[in-house]
């Protein structure tokens, strides 16, 4: 727990001089209370305004610009440090696809920032109570922030368009309008990506038909099945290529391509470029 202030007073010029990507590994969660904050998510610049939460999660890949203009309290946890039960409620916020920046509702943002800067203190007090008193009112305070911040807007159901998304520069569309199966079908995507590529194999694993997992896919995200296990599989190829420096062939691998070149015609079909100039682009110093 510290501050996007005292992080950017501790690390100098780090690790935004030049900006440098990185995968997170434990959720990083920003809240903005005054200047901007802008921060790539997967490649996609986001814009954290005054009274709006930055949250990176487990998987993204991140690249920081300078965050001098900006202040307020930066809070990082692993996901180990929720209980069960808490984590279960807490699903559609912390999933990798749940939106990158959160607007509070109005009547929620003064508490969300009062309880902030309560784990702050509590963060900076160490010694002044009993160690295990302090470890759970950390765990508490931290919990209630995030039950409170998974009631945003943002993360209730809406309607979406085909355009928005399909789109890679948008990772929101669990949330936006899905049905029972279609938030099914995100989850097992998630954990088989890598291994099930064609809608029947969801469709057989889910135990609907494919009529009905496309039609709970347009539903849900204004598109094919097909575009949305598409849309993963290119997620994770530029990751992989942008951060991990990872080759072609260790991507398609990776991903159940058949050989390097299928690889290729996917992601130049799907991201406009090549895999050798995407990575090229990537390595670029400007992220």
């Amino acid at each position: 727990m510290t501050t996007v202030e005292d992080f950017h007073a501790d690390h100098d010029d780090w690790p935004w001089n030049p900006p440098r990507p990185g995968r997170a590994t434990f959720h990083y969660l920003i809240l903005v209370t005054e200047g901007e904050l802008r921060h790539d998510v997967d490649h996609v610049m986001r814009t954290v305004a005054p009274g709006q939460w930055l949250w990176v999660r487990p998987g993204h890949v991140q690249c920081w610009h300078d965050p001098s203009a900006a202040r307020g309290p930066f809070i990082l946890f692993e996901p180990e440090a929720l209980r069960p039960d808490i984590a279960h409620q807490l699903a559609p916020v912390i999933s990798h696809d749940a939106p990158a920046v959160l607007t509070p509702h109005p009547a929620d943002a003064f508490w969300l920032e009062q309880t902030a800067l309560q784990l702050l203190d509590e963060h900076r007090a160490l010694g002044r109570r009993p160690l295990a008193a302090h470890h759970a009112l950390r765990c508490s305070l931290l919990e209630a922030l995030l039950l409170r911040l998974a009631n945003s807007p943002d993360v209730a159901q809406a309607p979406v368009t085909a355009k928005n998304a399909s789109s890679a520069n948008n990772a929101d569309a669990r949330h936006l309008g899905g049905t029972p199966v279609y938030v099914r079908f995100l989850d097992a995507l998630e954990l088989n990506y890598r291994e099930l590529h064609r809608v029947d194999d969801y469709a057989r694993l889910l135990g609907c038909s494919v009529r009905t997992l496309s039609r709970a896919a347009q539903a849900g995200a204004g598109t094919g099945a097909r575009q949305v296990i598409d849309q993963r599989r290119l997620l994770e190829a530029r990751r992989l290529l942008g951060h991990a420096r990872w080759t072609a062939r260790a991507v398609a691998d990776h991903l159940g391509f058949t050989d390097t070149a299928n690889f290729g015609r996917f992601f130049r079909q799907h991201a406009g470029l090549t895999p050798a100039a995407y990575a090229a682009r990537q390595a670029a110093p400007d992220c």
